[in-house]
């Protein structure tokens, strides 16, 4: 699904990547069959870009607010060192559970920590660094979220905020209360000068973000 490129490019650019594992075709078709928002899923392009940064910046440790199917925490699982270690939370069970079963058929599980309940109340719990934040989780609590995980974040690790373009709403003048939330937290990243960010057009909208 095309959400800011043209689809027919967006198809090109997905065909042009690397699929990590045929795991995530039977993933992603299960998730398509079995959930009524399958959009929120990462695809082949988002899922390698994730898995990428984790090469890139050598994470260790990694905090995934909203968990879904799972395709985002394997994806980033299979760049992960043996030791490395993934915590994911979200308040779905029945999504969750899709999710173990691929998890621990990827050759991964053992990386990955479900934690199920509110991210806030799973956050408050943690202690970090953590390399790398990755929030795609419910979009009115973005602001809380990022603040709540910026004191947790490794001395050059990134926050990965996701859908941060919402199919192209931040740009019309009224919006639902999810396209406000993501307009609100767009100009608070913008305006906080503890940190350095970069919008990127990946998919729905990825902004990166590390500290000064």
């Amino acid at each position: 699904m095309a959400f800011i490129v043209n689809e027919q490019v967006e198809e090109y650019a997905a065909e042009h990547t690397t699929q990590l594992d045929e795991l995530f075709e039977r993933l992603a078709a299960e998730t398509r069959e079995k959930t009524t928002a399958p959009q929120m899923m990462v695809g082949r392009i988002e899922g390698g870009f994730l898995a990428a940064l984790v090469r890139l910046t050598g994470a260790n440790r990694i905090l995934e607010l909203g968990t879904f199917t799972g395709y985002s925490s394997i994806s980033m699982a299979s760049a992960l060192a043996d030791d490395g270690r993934i915590v994911t939370c979200d308040v779905d069970p029945e999504a969750t559970a899709i999710a173990r079963r691929y998890m621990d058929e990827s050759g991964h599980g053992d990386k990955i920590e479900i934690k199920l309940g509110p991210a806030l109340e799973t956050i408050a719990t943690l202690e970090g660094p953590f390399d790398i934040v990755f929030i795609d989780a419910d979009k009115p609590n973005y602001e809380a979220y990022y603040e709540a995980v910026l004191p947790l974040l490794a001395e050059n690790g990134v926050v990965i905020a996701d859908n941060v373009l919402w199919s192209g709403r931040v740009v019309e003048p009224d919006g639902d209360a999810s396209t406000e939330a993501i307009k609100a937290f767009n100009e608070h990243v913008r305006s906080d000068d503890r940190v350095v960010s970069v919008m990127l057009t990946v998919r729905d909208g990825m902004t990166l973000v590390q500290k000064r």
